[in-house]
């Protein structure tokens, strides 16, 4: 079996978290995250230099939902940001449901001793979202070896 390289990405509205896996092992870790020149708008350069470097076989965009499975504020901006990965760089994209992705990623981090800043915009936490969102789809669509 050969390994699978995915991208995963946590979208925001100002910064967009990102992870990188793969299927062999079906684990993910934090890469970066990309700072949205305006609100809505995504780093296309930042995203096009990871997609380069990483050259991912497919990638994974956080759906963001209530907890009753409808749309929030997010949801459709979500939604563009994959239809315009899809179209710009002609990848297979795959929506998950993020739901409680802040929630376990706030957790992991706490575990390791991280504080978030006091103003807010946690960086890490966009990051580590975007590792359980690519984590949570590796998990549903891939059997481990």
């Amino acid at each position: 079996m050969s390994a699978t390289t995915l991208l995963g990405f946590d979208y925001g509205r100002r910064r967009i978290g990102v992870a990188v896996g793969e299927t062999i092992t079906g684990g993910a870790r934090p890469l970066e995250t990309l700072d949205c020149p305006s609100e809505g708008l995504p780093d296309w350069a930042g995203i096009e230099r990871l997609l380069r470097e990483w050259q991912p076989d497919a990638v994974v965009v956080g759906r963001p939902e209530h907890a009753d499975g409808s749309a929030n504020a997010v949801t459709r901006g979500a939604e563009r940001f994959a239809r315009q990965l899809r179209g710009r760089y002609d990848l297979t994209v795959h929506l998950v449901d993020e739901r409680l992705s802040s929630r376990e990623a706030e957790t992991r981090l706490a575990e390791r001793g991280h504080r978030p800043p006091p103003r807010g915009g946690d960086r890490a936490l966009d990051m580590m979202a975007a590792c359980v969102i690519l984590e949570t789809w590796l998990a549903d669509n891939h059997s481990s070896p």
